[in-house]
């Protein structure tokens, strides 16, 4: 376990040898299994959780009762409700594991201690929120400006393995077509050279 923490961390900052060892004591190791739910839309997001291992997806659900996937979380993610978790407000989205997963979590309170006393990890997460902020820019002009095949395309090109994980009707929701939609493009894609 932190085995991808670590390797995110050392990615994006540089830490000193004995830091390491100190940030393991912010966070709380938890194991859940596929279908078990991380998050319920309503409650408190008390967590953001970096994923050791697995796959898991944050959705809403809409007034019909349709579900709408908004991420996806592998190895080496992070995954929340953003918003309830810093607001202290209730949780829009659900967060459900999709596979047997190894998550860290890692609540406000922590973060603030860690943030304080290792400078490296406040440079980490800035980089983590800006990096953010363009990819929700970049799925909102995908959003408003792809055809489906264009966001299908350049989702099996960004996240491939979300496309060989993930159940077909959740990509569906993530891309905003219907499963069935989502089928023919694969088809169309797969026979393109």
């Amino acid at each position: 376990m932190y085995e991808q923490l670590f390797s995110s961390i050392r990615d994006r900052v540089r830490l000193a040898d004995n830091e390491a060892e100190e940030i393991k004591r912010f966070f709380v190791p938890k194991k859940i299994r596929k279908r078990q739910f991380l998050l319920n839309a309503g409650e408190v997001c008390r967590y953001i959780a970096f994923v050791e291992k697995g796959m898991l997806r944050s959705f809403s659900v809409d007034l019909q009762g349709h579900e709408q996937v908004v991420s996806f979380a592998c190895e080496g993610w992070w995954i929340s409700d953003l918003s309830s978790f810093l607001s202290g407000d209730e949780a829009v989205y659900n967060i459900e594991a999709l596979e047997d997963s190894e998550l860290l979590l890692l609540t406000t309170e922590s973060m603030e201690e860690m943030l304080n006393h290792i400078h490296g990890m406040e440079r980490y997460f800035r980089l983590l929120m800006q990096n953010h902020i363009v990819s929700l820019q970049r799925r909102l002009v995908a959003s408003l400006n792809y055809s489906a095949e264009d966001k299908y395309r350049k989702l099996l090109e960004i996240n491939p393995d979300i496309i060989s994980r993930a159940p077909l009707q959740h990509i569906a929701s993530y891309l905003g077509v219907t499963p069935e939609t989502l089928s023919r493009i694969r088809k169309q894609v797969s026979r393109k050279p």
